[in-house]
């Protein structure tokens, strides 16, 4: 397990550890002075006190919205479901101007917006506001709630919306049918964070890549699957933060979960000894900024983790290269 410690704390390996705790997603919404609807997307709810009820949130202070959180005499909790997912990316846009165009809501208390067909939904009173570093941390006291036991919600970990990770998982040990459009799905999304990498991507990310390559080698030598199937699924996450995409990067871990029991069905199974050096070719591809390059690579890569009998040599060149 690494550790880092204050003061050379890293900030991008700190966001990573607290990803690791699944969260659910909430709307925040509030009014501004001018009676104007106020939201944004926010995974730090946190119950506090049953008496006073009292619940917390935290809010960026560089964040545009803040000067409507702080002023405002309170904010409404709504806590998305599974098939709200869409609202999460839209409040959390910073391109969208009206965010509440086309959304179902109604005025409540104070005016703030509740959302329509949420799992759960807060109505509360600003109770205080306390400065925490780059945040703002929100206390507030619950006035009113509503909750909706039938409904599923909405759930975030390691950059992705578990829903969809565990949607893609089931799809994938489903018929050969199924399996066939999850791999599918995965060329085209993969290829797409291999052709941002090779526009977006530091020479830190290509180190970054190269010493997990290392690390999967090792393990390799040592006879650790396990850990190599974790070092693997990492390569292809490393990828993504090399997109500097968030949102092509989130989409891309939801298919971690479908690598990792790909993975692990491939460790269980007689040595692959091609697996390794097509991602060592994938990466040399990004180096040289060869978008068609890594992707054939990606595709020979695919088709012999799904494919226990094929051999490196047997593998067709990958449709995305065309």
């Amino acid at each position: 397990m690494e550790t880092t410690l204050e003061p050379s704390l890293d900030v991008k390996e700190f966001r990573r550890a607290l990803s690791l705790f699944p969260t659910g997603v909430a709307v925040l919404t509030t009014v501004s002075e001018q009676g104007v609807p106020v939201g944004l997307t926010c995974n730090s709810f946190s119950s506090v006190s049953l008496d006073p009820p009292l619940v917390s949130w935290g809010l960026r202070k560089e964040s545009r919205a803040a000067p409507a959180f702080r002023n405002g005499k309170g904010f409404a909790i709504n806590i998305l479901s599974g098939p709200q997912q869409g609202l999460s990316g839209r409040f959390a846009s910073s391109s969208i101007a009206d965010k509440f165009n086309g959304v179902a809501w109604e005025a409540g208390l104070n005016g703030m917006p509740v959302l329509s067909h949420c799992a759960a939904t807060f109505e509360c009173t600003t109770f205080a506001v306390h400065d925490a570093g780059d945040h703002w941390l929100f206390l507030g006291q619950v006035q009113r709630f509503e909750h909706e036991i039938s409904h599923h919600p909405l759930v975030f970990c390691k950059g992705a919306y578990m829903l969809l990770s565990k949607a893609l998982l089931e799809s994938s040990q489903q018929s050969p049918e199924r399996v066939a459009e999850v791999v599918e799905a995965r060329r085209l999304i993969h290829g797409a964070l291999l052709e941002l990498a090779c526009r977006n991507a530091t020479e830190e990310d290509f180190k970054a890549l190269d010493a997990k390559l290392l690390e999967m080698e090792r393990f390799a030598e040592a006879g650790a699957p396990q850990p190599r199937v974790e070092a693997g699924v990492e390569f292809f996450r490393l990828i993504g933060v090399a997109t500097h995409n968030e949102i092509v990067a989130t989409l891309a871990n939801s298919l971690a979960d479908v690598m990792r029991q790909n993975l692990t069905d491939a460790a269980a199974s007689p040595p692959r000894s091609g697996l390794v050096p097509l991602r060592r070719e994938i990466l040399k591809h990004l180096q040289l900024r060869d978008r068609a390059a890594a992707e054939e690579a990606l595709g020979r890569y695919l088709a012999l983790l799904v494919e226990p009998n094929i051999q490196p040599t047997q593998i067709p060149a990958s449709p995305l290269a065309a």
